[in-house]
């Protein structure tokens, strides 16, 4: 700045230290000065004309101005000078416009030496710290390295103390409520705005709807740090102090795997509609709820009738001719009433021969990822024991095929286990008290009830089967609406429900049919 003070002075010209734009931390290397820093926001102004020809532009060197690619540089300082612009740079006291630019063209090679010398130095450091990080990173999947490895963020929920990991409870605390909350199907707005009336802080920032979908899909969570190296993926366990067990963390992706956990911005969460769990049992089309707010009382309740159930393959003429519409309202107390009884619920979840069938496909997943792996090995030794120095072009394209068709089998074996793990933690019988608890509050719409048996629905349930006519559909105006409950388990229970009342019978022989 002194220096642009005393260059303006002596030559009678007046600073404008409103333009005075500083990219202190932003990279000229990777050109986030452009992207999302002062430099950007400069070359857009001589772009609109905003500048005027006859403007001189002072930087400390053209190292400051850019060290990327040499060509893209100079283009960059082109673009400026072309504007009628004289860059000047401190340094050493040159200065870059068109007439000068013409006087002396060896100028002109000046500054490109100037810029590949800045390029090359910038990407020499850059080769040697990625070469450091991966250095430590192979290190610590050795186990020869325990130290600091200094790339890309970490959790807002730990501080570095210079020689471990150290918890800050108030955040820890703040992590498991979230988490809570969104187990408990809670959408992120509503998460946010109770996590902030309650005083709750995710980081130095506050917090957002959108930090809890980025938080509960972080490695972290099970003590795991992240990091890609020049595109080559580590996963370094055990680097941070864990919140969740593997067990835990697995469960906790199969939810976020599930499409339709979170539920919409509907007045009454439907707790048998928006999970895409529920299906016409005539035609097989998903069923949807509808809540007609526009019929609401006075005192903003909606009676039964006003919250019904729609086969979308009936209200659309797409083919089903059994289904229509019905009130939801008796197949919801049907469905607290089954469930607040604890022996319905065991029954519901003990184990069919689904455990077996899903330890077989983890098993022969598992098999695949290891041929996978081994053609791959044989390719690519193939590949280093040709001396000719030119690998034949099938062999390269053979070993990316492998290698793209081996990432996908490793995300099939990932879910496969996943799905394995959340299946044995469901094997355990649930509350029937917290169904009985709130079965009040759902009867009342109470929106946080409802939200809790939303979640305790989706954890229960793989597929509800409504035949809003009975099973057999013969009688338009039958008195019963039979439901199919498939648990996670794979048992299956009738349900026979009285349209009027609610009142329901089981079968499983009829399930069975």
């Amino acid at each position: 700045m002194q220096y642009a003070r005393t260059w303006a002075a002596d030559r009678g010209l007046q600073l404008d230290e409103s333009l005075s734009l500083r990219d202190e931390g932003l990279s000229a290397y990777h050109q986030r000065h452009v992207k999302q820093g002062a430099l950007g926001v400069f070359l857009k102004a001589v772009d609109e004309g905003r500048i005027p020809p006859g403007s001189v532009l002072v930087v400390e060197g053209l190292d400051r101005l850019s060290r990327a690619e040499p060509i893209q540089a100079q283009a960059q300082l082109a673009q400026i000078i072309n504007a009628g612009i004289t860059v000047v740079t401190a340094s050493d006291g040159r200065e870059y416009n068109r007439a000068s630019l013409k006087a002396q063209p060896m100028d002109l090679v000046y500054s490109l030496l100037v810029m590949i010398r800045a390029h090359e130095e910038s990407d020499t450091k850059s080769k040697r710290v990625k070469a450091s990080i991966r250095r430590q990173c192979e290190g610590w999947v050795a186990g020869t390295y325990r130290g600091l490895i200094r790339n890309g963020k970490d959790p807002q929920w730990l501080r570095w103390t210079g020689e471990d990991w150290e918890l800050i409870p108030e955040r820890v605390e703040a992590v498991h409520y979230a988490l809570r909350l969104y187990r408990q199907g809670m959408g992120a707005v509503r998460a946010y705005r109770l996590m902030r009336d309650e005083g709750y802080v995710l980081s130095d920032w506050g917090i957002s709807g959108q930090q809890i979908y980025r938080l509960v899909q972080l490695p972290a969570l099970k003590g795991a740090k992240r990091i890609e190296v020049d595109g080559e993926p580590f996963l370094l366990e055990d680097y941070y102090p864990r919140l969740l067990s593997d067990a835990d963390f697995d469960e906790l992706q199969d939810l976020v795997g599930q499409r339709f956990r979170r539920r919409g911005k509907g007045e009454i969460p439907g707790i048998v509609t928006g999970m895409g769990i529920t299906w016409c049992g005539y035609c097989g089309t998903a069923i949807v709820g509808q809540n007609m707010m526009g019929r609401a009382k006075a005192d903003g309740k909606i009676s039964d009738g006003h919250r019904r159930l729609h086969c979308t393959a009936y209200s659309t003429n797409a083919g089903c001719k059994a289904g229509g519409t019905c009130s939801v309202a008796p197949i919801e107390r049907a469905l607290m009433s089954y469930c607040s009884d604890q022996m319905n619920l065991q029954r519901l979840q003990e184990p069919t021969s689904d455990g077996q069938l899903l330890r077989d496909r983890v098993a022969s997943a598992r098999q695949r990822v290891a041929d996978t792996d081994q053609q791959l090995a044989r390719v690519t030794d193939a590949l280093l024991a040709d001396d000719s120095g030119a690998a034949p072009l099938v062999f390269v394209r053979k070993a990316r095929e492998l290698e793209q068709q081996l990432a996908e089998r490793q995300a099939d074996l990932q879910q496969a286990e996943r799905e394995l793990a959340s299946a044995a933690t469901i094997q355990a019988p649930a509350d029937a008290h917290r169904w009985a608890e709130l079965a009040a509050g759902v009867e009342a719409l109470d929106t946080e009830a409802r939200d809790q048996v939303r979640q305790l629905v989706m954890d229960t349930f793989e597929r509800i089967v409504i035949y809003m006519r009975s099973i057999s559909a013969q009688d338009r105006s039958s008195e019963f609406i039979d439901v199919l409950l498939v648990s996670k388990a794979g048992q299956r229970r009738l349900l026979r429900i009285n349209r009027r009342t609610g009142a329901w019978e089981a079968s499983e022989e009829m399930a069975d049919v």
